[in-house]
């Protein structure tokens, strides 16, 4: 495929991914939030097997030690922004009013 073929599918995936997040619902965005999660951490699994292919090719270590972080961020941040999500739900202790 050439870069504009490249391009073009990369534009539509975007468009794609506005219009479908758009549509959701606010009840289910938590729920895809743990489902994105999941997604990452399978992303995490593959960039370790990257930085251990790497040995014959350093470009690879390179690669896959930044996908590593990356995806350890993604994860954590990920998880940390679910759990502020749920604590939204919770009900708060006391009948004070505060």
């Amino acid at each position: 495929m050439d870069i504009i073929n490249l391009v073009f599918v990369f534009v539509l995936a975007i468009f794609l991914g506005v219009e479908l997040i758009n549509k959701v619902p606010s009840t289910l965005h938590t729920p895809l939030m743990s489902g994105s999660n999941a997604i990452s951490g399978i992303t995490l699994v593959g960039a370790l097997a990257l930085v251990q292919i790497g040995d014959e090719n350093q470009m690879a270590s390179i690669l896959g030690a930044v996908a590593v972080g990356f995806a350890t961020i993604n994860v954590i941040g990920g998880y940390m922004v679910t759990d502020r999500m749920l604590a939204m739900f919770k009900k708060k202790e006391g009948g004070d009013g505060k």
